[in-house]
């Protein structure tokens, strides 16, 4: 009975996201494109791909996914990402993902073709091990929890307010 309880506790958290966490999710999410943190890391410093931070800039000086630009949500215009190619592959990510679904959706519409919302965010990406970085590019497990009601679902390295 303890190995099924195990095996069962590790399947809920072994993708750094638990039942609660889907749950939450789902009440942000629509039916726009989205990318797994597995197949995101994958495209990490790839020719054509373009990783987008829509989180504020004191979120994005804390932790972001190296190769990311900072393009913000409640400040965001779409001349930050004139130099981007309609056909390049981009992923937009914020905390959890509800802005950055918000951003994907101004980007569909000015004619980005392959726009994709990272699931779960970079607290999904924190929480599953994948690597951030500091504006230095050195590694760092320091995230931004942007509200104490939020940085309760980062359930690994030092959360930052």
């Amino acid at each position: 009975m303890r190995i099924f309880l195990f095996i069962v506790l590790f399947h809920l958290t072994a993708n750094g996201q638990s039942d609660s966490y889907r749950k939450m999710l789902s009440n942000y999410y629509t039916d726009f494109p989205t990318i797994s943190c597995n197949d995101a890391a994958n495209m990490v410093g790839k020719d054509n791909v373009y990783f987008l931070d829509t989180r504020e800039q004191k979120e994005f000086d804390v932790s972001h996914i190296r190769t990311a630009q900072c393009v913000g949500f409640d400040n965001f215009k779409m001349s930050s990402v004139n130099e981007i190619p309609k056909d390049g592959t981009i992923v937009v990510y914020c905390s959890i993902g509800a802005r950055s679904q918000d951003i994907g959706e101004k980007l569909k519409k000015a004619g980005y073709t392959d726009v994709r919302n990272l699931y779960g965010g970079i607290f999904h990406w924190n929480n599953s091990g994948y690597r951030m970085v500091n504006n230095a590019g050195e590694r760092t497990s320091k995230i931004h929890g942007f509200s104490k009601e939020w940085g309760k679902w980062i359930t690994r390295g030092k959360v930052i307010y």
